[in-house]
């Protein structure tokens, strides 16, 4: 019986509706999300772009949770537990919830075909409506204009980051990325740009459309101060903040696009000083440049692309001296895997090389034959997976030494369930 299924058995199942993974367009969403009847009355933040999404969404959830606000966040891809992608009131979707959303929408769409991410996005947007938001924060998954996401009209476009990714599907320039991802921005509504220097594309969009654009450096912006940092937006400035507790400078820019945007919707979100300082204090996103606790010093990022691989080399860089830094690398192969290895190549000083699984996995002697054709000197072992290539490279680190695992969300997910089975294995023989 339907009402019988797992979480895990509705996943197989979902995954089994669609013949493709990814089909954009909104049309078979569209129907379906009319069927359900939905209609969100609370304010719409979108955030799309190709890197500093989960960011800025993990920091607007934090700054309207610490100030008293019922949110709810969707986001994408997920580490260890698909309830990862659906948050309400800062807390991870149960089963439960979960398996009654998707229930409702198999309930409703009668036969349309709904990709995986589709069937997903519908089945929190049905969680969302029945929630009591005050504020609704969409992560788009793929581009913008065709992304399961769009069907809603956002109150606050966000687009963070614009760099070549996903070239199948978005076209292999920043124009026509641009074009792609500014298709959330919706007339007379806020359009918060994290890009000082966006494509014309967006710009030509935004005039198009007719959003209220905003663009970093130009209307909004932050400044470094001794020990902390200062925001400027529209409406004037707030200083004395402290970083957000999210490492890398870059997460400043993310953190200013964030409040830019909150500054936008502020007759209907108003957020004071305390709170804000309090949300940037505690804002958590798993495996943006996390380090685990002890030694040697495990560091855990999801970059999957040029752009991320730069801003990552740039962190190890600002991270202090090891004697080795040693890296669990696995990606998918439709991924630039040649571009990401050039960018972070200077910091790794051995690599152990991990197979992923499925067909978008590219295999060790992919990721091996990319290293010689870029050059790479540093020496390279080959693994059948991520857990196996990071036990390999706990063996040969000394403790003062770093172990950098990244390359996919898929590896890192990989690598945060073996040391989770570790943990739950310490425990029931302590």
């Amino acid at each position: 019986m339907v009402a019988s299924r797992t979480l895990a058995e509705w996943l197989q199942y979902i995954e089994r509706q669609h013949p493709q993974s990814i089909e954009l367009g909104l049309d078979r969403v569209a129907l379906v999300y009319g069927r359900l009847g939905l209609r969100f009355d609370c304010p719409v933040f979108t955030v799309g772009g190709t890197n500093g999404k989960g960011s800025t969404c993990a920091i607007l959830e934090a700054v309207l949770h610490a100030s008293g606000y019922r949110t709810g966040l969707y986001t994408s891809p997920h580490l260890l537990r698909y309830n990862e992608r659906v948050r309400i009131a800062a807390r991870e979707a149960e089963d439960e919830a979960l398996c009654e959303a998707f229930a409702a929408v198999d309930a409703v769409r009668a036969g349309v075909a709904l990709t995986y991410f589709e069937f997903g996005t519908l089945a929190a947007l049905w969680l969302f409506g029945r929630a009591g938001l005050d504020a609704l924060i969409l992560e788009v998954g793929l581009g913008g204009r065709l992304d399961a996401v769009n069907v809603i009209d956002t109150d606050c476009a966000v687009l963070t980051s614009l760099g070549i990714d996903h070239a199948g599907y978005l076209g292999s320039t920043l124009e026509s990325i641009g074009r792609e991802k500014a298709g959330i921005f919706r007339r007379g509504r806020p359009a918060v740009v994290a890009e000082p220097e966006p494509p014309l594309s967006v710009l030509n969009a935004a005039r198009s459309v007719g959003a209220r654009l905003m663009i970093f450096g130009r209307d909004f912006g932050y400044v470094r101060e001794d020990g902390q940092w200062r925001y400027w937006g529209p409406e004037g400035s707030r200083g004395g903040l402290a970083h957000p507790a999210l490492r890398g400078g870059f997460q400043l820019r993310n953190a200013a696009a964030a409040m830019c945007a909150l500054e936008s919707l502020r007759e209907r979100l108003p957020v004071g000083m305390q709170h804000l300082r309090e949300g940037l204090a505690r804002v958590t996103l798993p495996a943006r440049f996390q380090v685990l606790p002890g030694r040697p010093r495990v560091i855990l990022d999801v970059a999957h692309n040029p752009q991320a691989a730069g801003a990552l080399a740039d962190a190890i860089a600002d991270s202090g001296f090891a004697p080795q830094t040693i890296a669990v690398f696995g990606m998918l192969k439709d991924k630039d895997i040649r571009a990401v290895v050039r960018r972070i190549a200077p910091r790794i000083t051995r690599w152990h090389l991990a197979s992923l699984g499925g067909e978008r996995g590219a295999s060790a002697a992919e990721l091996a034959a990319a290293l010689r054709a870029e050059a790479v000197a540093a020496p390279a072992a080959e693994h059948a997976s991520a857990a196996q290539a990071f036990a390999a490279a706990r063996e040969e680190a000394g403790e003062n030494d770093k172990i950098l695992v990244c390359g996919s969300f898929l590896t890192v997910g990989e690598v945060m369930a073996h040391l989770e089975a570790e943990r739950g294995g310490a425990r029931s023989h302590g």
